[in-house]
């Protein structure tokens, strides 16, 4: 089945027009398909030695962000940090499947793969 998108209907009365966004702020909203625990994965199976610093910057998030959702992954299995002097580098464990239901029986690598054209 194909639904197809109603035509919004205009807002009622003068303060309905300042409650929709106007062009340029629904133009600088993104979105996307994956979550920032997937491009996290992404970015550190291209740079294992990247500072936290660089991947909040690469992903458009806080440093403490990155920081979460690293201890996310590192408690779930995900991947394993090792400090080196200064520096942390990461081991992903990409035989891991996909926390999703949807995704159980399918490999983080695989995703990983897809994403980066192997």
């Amino acid at each position: 089945m194909i639904h197809q998108r109603l035509p919004e209907s205009a807002p009622a009365g003068p303060a309905a027009a300042d409650a929709r966004p106007s062009g340029d702020a629904r133009e600088s909203r993104r979105w996307s398909f994956l979550s920032h625990h997937a491009h996290l994965l992404l970015a550190l199976s291209e740079q294992p030695g990247a500072r936290m610093r660089d991947l909040a910057d690469r992903l458009g998030i806080t440093e403490r962000s990155v920081q979460r959702i690293v201890a996310d992954l590192e408690a779930d299995g995900f991947l394993e940090r090792r400090r080196h002097g200064r520096r942390n580098t990461y081991t992903l464990h990409l035989d891991r499947a996909l926390p999703s239901d949807l995704e159980s029986e399918v490999p983080v690598a695989t995703l990983i793969r897809a994403l980066r054209g192997d």
